[in-house]
């Protein structure tokens, strides 16, 4: 369940009130335009601009005689205006006035969402610079490999979280186009100034070619910018999720003092809130999909795409802003446990530094097949005996013939994996 503390902010902008007020305001710049050509006397104009107005309910109800949405809107307007009102609409077809009002929503919608992951971003650096020379063990399909830092690891997903940012900005760009050019997109019965004079008062750019609508593969493109950055999301809660397992135990989902994690045992903390991220991924992904089904409708277009995009459009973005905002709550809260990462590097005693000594064996003259074989023997040798790694090399005279004990306890120096972490940190900018 969404809590609602997220709706007054972004899904305000989705409401029916704000759409339809978009629309009007559309009407009127046209109407002002239309003046500007003389088409539409000044009077006229006056009558309109000062008695245009609109009501949900209302138009609602004409809905019901007229099954069509935008034909009620023109006609509610028409009540409130008088005589005046035929010039409302002139020359314009419905998804001129549609389709521009969505981008205007969907660019407000998408400055919120660039603010919400402006302030992700901000977590992660912080977590970064906190936790920069906090050394644990990365893996590799799962399996220890070599020590990194949680630090880098919190650079990586701030430095994918930027990327997000520019394709969130990039697909506002792409979706910030209005049109106002009739049935079929020529113009015929409304001139490009007006197009262009209703755009720049609204902040849009006109549209250089358009049939009856907007072409959706921008629109297309919004969403899966929107679907890439809730995976993105989904990534690091997944990551999250596996260092809270209980054999791993590093981190950990804040956990109020009165939250309960199992309906059956007690002692249960879970990362609920993680996995409700990933869970919600997988819709942003399957909005994307239909908006790409979306893009090929029929000649200057057909009204498929129009009940698809009614809920994938306030559906993604209010729940990117939710996942966004609970992500950059959980990065903040989140428990890092050291100790515990400190432990989990001793945990298959040493043979994390594996590579290190078949580098240097390869320095000190043995081939690389020479140097492999002799490291994974010793490695298997010390489960088999029941000893360390270091002992185990020591033992292994492949290993004494080029190397003496302090070379190979210098192998084991954690300081070695962790040197560039201050140049990395420094590309990143952080």
């Amino acid at each position: 369940m969404i809590e609602r503390y997220t709706l007054p902010k972004m899904g305000a902008i989705w409401s029916e009130d704000s759409k339809f007020q978009n629309m009007l305001k559309i009407e009127i710049l046209a109407c002002e335009a239309m003046a500007r050509l003389k088409i539409i006397p000044k009077g006229d104009l006056f009558q309109i601009k000062k008695k245009a107005r609109v009501s949900v309910a209302r138009i609602k109800e004409i809905e019901k005689k007229t099954n069509h949405d935008l034909l009620s809107f023109v006609m509610n307007i028409s009540e409130n205006v008088g005589d005046a009102a035929k010039f409302v609409h002139f020359g314009l077809t419905s998804s001129d006035v549609v389709d521009t009002a969505l981008s205007l929503t969907m660019r407000e919608a998408m400055d919120i969402l660039i603010k919400d992951a402006e302030i992700l971003l901000k977590a992660f650096r912080l977590k970064a610079k906190k936790y920069k020379n906090t050394v644990m063990i990365g893996r590799s399909h799962g399996v220890h490999a070599e020590p990194i830092t949680f630090g880098l690891k919190m650079a990586i997903f701030y430095e994918e979280t930027k990327r997000n940012i520019e394709r969130l900005k990039k697909a506002r760009g792409v979706i910030a186009y209005g049109k106002l050019s009739g049935s079929v997109g020529t113009h015929a019965n409304v001139d490009p100034f007006v197009e262009e004079y209703v755009c720049k008062k609204l902040g849009l750019k006109p549209a250089k070619v358009s049939s009856q609508i907007l072409q959706r593969d921008r629109h297309a493109e919004y969403l899966n910018a929107i679907a890439i950055t809730g995976t993105s999301l989904e990534k690091f809660s997944t990551e999250f999720r596996a260092l809270q397992k209980t054999e791993t135990g590093e981190v950990e989902e804040y956990f109020s003092p009165t939250q309960k994690g199992s309906s059956s045992m007690p002692h249960k903390k879970n990362p609920i809130m993680f996995e409700r991220i990933c869970g919600l991924a997988r819709i942003l992904r399957g909005n994307a999909t239909a908006s790409m089904e979306n893009m090929p409708l029929w000649h200057e277009r057909d009204i498929s795409h129009s009940s698809v995009e009614r809920v994938i459009m306030p559906d993604s973005t209010i729940l990117l802003d939710y996942m966004l905002t609970k992500m950059a709550n959980l990065v903040n809260k989140l428990t890092v446990n050291e100790e515990r990462m400190a432990e989990n590097l001793q945990k298959t005693k040493g043979i994390i530094f594996s590579q290190r000594v078949l580098l240097e064996l390869i320095k000190r003259g043995l081939t690389r097949v020479e140097a492999y074989d002799i490291v994974q023997r010793a490695a298997l040798n010390m489960a088999e005996v029941g000893i360390d790694f270091e002992e185990a090399l020591k033992r292994n005279s492949g290993v004494r013939s080029v190397m003496g004990p302090k070379s190979i306890e210098e192998c084991f120096d954690l300081s070695y994996h962790t040197k560039h972490v201050d140049k990395i940190f420094k590309r990143v900018g952080i």
